[in-house]
C-alpha cells in the first residue's frame, strides 16, 4: 500500500512538474551520459518551488500558503533524499522512512490547504494514480 502512496506522491510530482514546464514553454533536461553533481538541497529547492508554483495555479494558494506549502515540499525533498542516501541497501526500511515522511507531509499539507483546497488535491493524486494503472496495464 504504501509502495503505490509513494509511486503516488512522486507521480504527481512529475506530473505537476510536466504541467508547469509546458505552461512555460520549458523543456524537461535530459539526462547525461556523465553524473552531474548537484547538491541534493538545490535540487530539492527546485522541485519544491515548481510544485508549489503548479499548486498554487491549481489550488488558487494565498501567499502565506503558498509560503508554507514550499517550505513543507522542501523539507520532505530534503528528508527523503536523506533517507535514500542513509537507507540506499536496507529497501524496507527505506519504504518504511519514505512512508513516515509522506505521512508527515501529508499531515502538514492539511493543516495548511482548507477543506476544499485539500480534497482537490487528494482528487488530483487518485487522477494521476489511475492514470500511472492505466499505462502499467498496456
Amino acid at each position: 500500500m504504501y509502495a503505490s502512496r509513494f509511486t503516488l506522491s512522486l507521480a504527481l510530482a512529475a506530473s505537476l512538474l510536466a504541467g508547469c514546464a509546458r505552461r512555460r514553454n520549458a523543456t524537461i533536461p535530459t539526462a547525461k551520459s556523465a553524473p552531474v553533481a548537484a547538491p541534493a538541497p538545490v535540487v530539492a529547492s527546485s522541485a519544491a518551488r515548481d510544485l508549489t508554483d503548479v499548486l498554487t495555479e491549481e489550488l488558487n494558494l494565498t501567499g502565506e500558503q503558498r509560503r508554507k506549502v514550499r517550505a513543507v515540499f522542501t523539507n520532505t525533498a530534503e528528508q527523503a533524499n536523506a533517507a535514500q542516501q542513509r537507507l540506499s541497501s536496507n529497501r524496507p526500511a527505506l519504504l518504511t522512512e519514505l512512508k513516515r515522511i509522506n505521512a508527515a507531509s501529508d499531515q502538514e499539507l492539511q493543516t495548511i490547504l482548507t477543506v476544499t483546497q485539500y480534497k482537490q488535491l487528494k482528487a488530483k493524486q487518485r487522477q494521476v494514480q489511475a492514470q500511472m494503472q492505466a499505462r502499467k496495464a498496456q
